[in-house]
């Protein structure tokens, strides 16, 4: 009779959590700390083996102890006690090529199946990707590798998948804006943007969302908020795409008759223009960066002749 195989269903985005049959283990029992992180390492290498010596260098940070290898040995016993008791050769932890490895066809991961649903919403259209964006960031809810805080490899991990969850709020932003839900567009495109205020692209999509929404005003604010930050960090101005929104959004505020919180922030353009040396004929070359400038230098200027126009006929 072929033997039983144990699969397990492992949780790492938040707290660890593997549930093995009708039992749950979390990650204080395990046996503790270093065959937590064994598995933990093994799990963001599924599927591949990983020697010994690299498992060493991981779990004791280049100071290991002279007695390391058999430490780690004893450890993954440990560890293939509490996770597949009974099941040494056909559960998931399986030696391999001087090391250790976890079979991919034997642990249903949180984090391959946020993986999984990104690369296929990028390769969908708005209407097929937006759902899986959006169950792709529910799995994505609270950070990757809860309880280890301190760890390179953990926070070296924690670094990527959080880069990964960014991009999953811009796309999930850009497809519900394709699909005319610019409320939504708006909610992701201002969390990715509060994690990473550099991501132009995020910002793009906030603009974008609140120009589909109606809402002039805040998008004329997050592009100053934009432009603020990108000169003070990185030194340059938004690029051509939040560039050309800026101008549409000043276009529709003249002919909204605009408050003083757009004549402000056309007149920050204007200056910018004048730093910059775009507003002379001494500055850039003419082309599609200029046309696209200067439509946006036209824009701000019927914003504040309409302001000047309204507060002449008033005074």
């Amino acid at each position: 009779m072929p033997a039983q195989v144990m699969s397990i269903s492992v949780q790492m985005i938040g707290h660890l959590t593997i549930r093995r049959g009708g039992s749950v283990l979390t990650a204080a029992t395990l046996g503790g700390p270093k065959p937590r992180q064994i598995l933990e390492i093994l799990l963001l290498r599924l599927g591949t083996a990983v020697s010994k010596d690299q498992l060493v260098d991981l779990l004791w940070g280049g100071k290991a102890p002279g007695e390391a290898l058999a430490t780690l040995e004893s450890y993954v016993s440990v560890l293939r006690r509490h996770l597949q008791p009974g099941h040494a050769r056909t559960g998931p932890l399986r030696t391999a090529n001087s090391g250790y490895l976890l079979e991919r066809e034997l642990v249903d991961l949180d984090l391959g199946r946020f993986g999984s649903l990104l690369r296929h919403a990028e390769l969908a259209g708005p209407a097929d990707a937006y759902p899986q964006l959006v169950q792709a960031l529910e799995l994505a809810a609270e950070p990757l590798l809860a309880d280890e805080l301190t760890p390179e490899w953990a926070v070296e991990a924690r670094d990527r998948h959080a880069a990964r969850v960014t991009r999953a709020r811009v796309l999930a932003a850009e497809a519900a804006a394709a699909l005319a839900r610019p409320e939504d567009a708006v909610r992701w495109a201002q969390q990715a943007v509060d994690e990473e205020p550099l991501n132009e692209r995020a910002w793009s999509a906030l603009v974008a969302g609140l120009e589909q929404a109606g809402r002039y005003a805040d998008g004329i604010r997050s592009y100053d908020r934009c432009r603020r930050i990108l000169d003070r960090e990185m030194g340059c101005l938004p690029g051509p795409a939040l560039q050309a929104a800026h101008a549409r959004l000043l276009q529709a505020t003249a002919q909204d008759d605009g408050d003083l919180a757009e004549v402000l922030a056309a007149l920050l353009l204007l200056s910018d223009s004048m730093r910059s040396g775009r507003g002379n004929p001494g500055g850039r070359p003419a082309g599609a960066g200029g046309r696209r400038s200067g439509k946006s230098l036209a824009a701000a200027g019927q914003v504040v002749d309409s302001f000047l126009r309204r507060a002449l006929a008033s005074a």
